[in-house]
């Protein structure tokens, strides 16, 4: 029992820790490495509490952020990507399931683009001049919440295919 509600503390926290990057991006157009850090950084807490073995369970969830680094490093290359949301997608990898990563990747690019639309008509019934900058932390940090929500609460039961 007890091992449950530190195994729920712990994506509590993540949720927390998702619900700041998106404030903080949306008020400053930064997700502060502090924060993808201590994400990355209780994501070992996380596997210990689902009962992950590190071979292939743990492995596998290096390799989908390793995976998922690089895609977004080149993404940021070419500056389509800001460096907050490639780290801040990259922790988040190591926390969600190999199999919902990719149900995440396409929340979150429905999201953007949702997002991407009103932000530009806000921007264009304004007449602003300046470069629009889209939040995407936002995206993530509402498609992480819904993976969350959806498939690691209790009444999801064990879909995350985590204990």
């Amino acid at each position: 029992m007890l091992g449950e509600y530190f195994h729920y503390g712990l994506l509590l926290c993540l949720a927390i820790a998702l619900l700041v990057a998106a404030f903080t991006d949306m008020r400053r157009r930064q997700i502060d490495n502090w924060l993808t850090a201590g994400i990355a950084l209780g994501a070992p807490l996380f596997w210990w509490s689902s009962g992950l073995s590190l071979w292939p369970d743990v492995a596998l969830q290096f390799g989908v952020a390793l995976a998922a680094f690089a895609v977004l490093a080149g993404l940021f290359a070419i500056r389509w990507m800001g460096g907050g949301d490639v780290k801040l997608l990259t922790a988040l990898a190591l926390w969600i399931a190999p199999s919902l990563f990719l149900k995440l990747l396409i929340i979150m690019a429905l999201l953007g683009g949702v997002l991407t639309i009103v932000m530009g008509g806000w921007h264009v019934i304004r007449r602003e001049k300046h470069k629009l900058a889209i939040p995407y932390g936002v995206a993530i940090a509402a498609a992480g919440l819904w993976v969350l929500g959806t498939d690691y609460l209790p009444a999801a039961g064990s879909a995350a295919g985590f204990g």
